[in-house]
């Protein structure tokens, strides 16, 4: 017994194929929020290059690209449901194989994309079917990778475990805005506009070969098994809303503190570029450091004191945040310790939420229930986060708007984190 790790729904997992699990579980997430990141944090010179042309000024064509970015959203929860059901039947290794190499296709397509410039009106056109065939593989994802992950863990490790899910999310999105924001040091900026901007995409193509080529050794930790589609059936409405509810406050804060962020400063506070993407830096890092601490301390005390103590914290923090990053006659230094700080705070909910999903739902429809509940809550509090903080900024002028959005999430969290848990939370936490 030594040698293996029990875990129920499947089956042991030896240890070394189990340490390759947490890596290939994991560095598809990396790619994915890498290159969710960089379109976040590059959203006002997609928005120069692609939809500016097509009429009305800045502020529009922004509003235009942050729709294009909520449509990939919006597609995530049919990506969950059409690669959760194959995960479910045919095995975890297939189906996450073909995820990442699906998200890396789309990515490195984007980087090669013809402007409005080459290509007319055309372009808009491509840059946001491109952006659905991500919110597909998205969508399966995140489900696949924390089905393996927990499945992976060893008792009483599943929180610990799952966190690495959010860590390569921090990785990915710390990746992102630490090669933006250099491609935006070392360019000029009508280099970026011009070409600059394609670089940090076509990243994700090496990224991408490395995802496949762990995942090709990637061992199995579900049987495939038919009853999982007998199974889907019997997934519950009323658990899908509840688990979407209770990571809506992880969804949105991490969206407005870490990748909307950037384009928020130049437009609602006229930042440059560059003081804009290196503001992206301090509050990955924050949130970064804070995941795993925040997944083993859920092992110990829980997964829902764990989140609801994120949840309430940025609904406290969130409006004196942003007052602080408003002030002129704040140094810098202390503006990016208060950035690390709020997303450290969103790390608290990141941390144990994945874990937390994972023991909402049986093993045969793990993939598709979290998957669902995950997409779900990102569509709407993720997706919608550029476009609704952005157009309500420019319509009401008030710049608290960010701070509200997110502190609303996370109290609609609060609450359903204070529901009763069902008997197999509390059997399997």
């Amino acid at each position: 017994m030594s040698g293996a790790r029990a875990v129920p729904g499947s089956r042991a997992v030896p240890r070394g194929p189990a340490v390759r699990a947490v890596a290939a579980g994991s560095v598809g997430n990396l790619v994915e929020w890498y290159e969710f990141g960089v379109y976040g944090f590059l959203a006002t010179v997609l928005a120069e290059r692609f939809f500016a042309p097509a009429g009305g000024g800045p502020a529009d064509a922004l509003v235009r690209t942050y729709a294009a970015f909520a449509l990939a959203f919006f597609f995530r929860p049919l990506g969950a449901l059409l690669f959760g059901r194959l995960g479910d039947r045919l095995g975890r290794r297939p189906v996450l194989i073909g995820v990442v190499a699906l998200m890396s296709g789309a990515t490195t397509l984007i980087g090669a994309l013809p402007a409005y410039d080459t290509a007319g009106a055309l372009a808009p056109w491509l840059l946001t079917a491109l952006r659905v065939v991500q919110g597909l593989a998205a969508g399966g994802e995140f489900g696949g990778a924390v089905t393996v992950l927990t499945e992976s863990a060893p008792p009483g490790r599943r929180g610990l475990y799952g966190a690495w899910q959010s860590f390569t999310v921090a990785l990915g999105l710390l990746g992102g805005a630490g090669v933006t924001a250099l491609t935006a040091t070392l360019l000029t900026a009508d280099q970026l506009a011009d070409w600059g901007w394609r670089l940090p995409f076509l990243l994700a193509l090496p990224l991408g070969l490395a995802a496949l080529w762990l995942r090709s050794g990637l061992p199995e930790t579900s049987p495939a098994s038919r009853a999982g589609e007998r199974a889907a059936v019997r997934l519950g409405a009323g658990a899908l809303v509840l688990a979407a509810a209770r990571v809506a406050g992880w969804a949105a804060a991490g969206y407005t503190f870490l990748v909307v962020l950037p384009s928020y400063l130049q437009v609602a506070l006229h930042a440059d570029a560059r003081q804009a993407l290196l503001a992206a830096v301090p509050a990955n890092a924050g949130f970064a450091a804070a995941i795993l601490p925040a997944g083993l301390l859920s092992d110990r005390v829980g997964r829902r004191p764990v989140l609801l103590a994120g949840a309430v914290l940025v609904m406290v923090v969130s409006l004196p945040l942003f007052a602080l990053l408003r002030d002129p006659g704040v140094p810098a230094a202390a503006k990016a310790c208060a950035l690390a700080g709020a997303g450290a705070v969103v790390g608290l909910m990141a941390g144990p939420g994945p874990a937390l999903l994972a023991e909402t739902f049986p093993a045969r429809v793990r993939w598709t229930g979290l998957g669902l509940a995950y997409a779900l809550s990102n569509a709407l509090f993720s997706g919608c986060a550029g476009l609704l903080v952005t157009e309500a900024v420019r319509r009401t002028g008030n710049p608290d708007v960010p701070a509200y959005y997110a502190a609303a999430a996370c109290a609609l969290s609060a609450g359903a984190l204070l529901a009763r848990p069902s008997g197999r939370e509390e059997k399997e936490r």
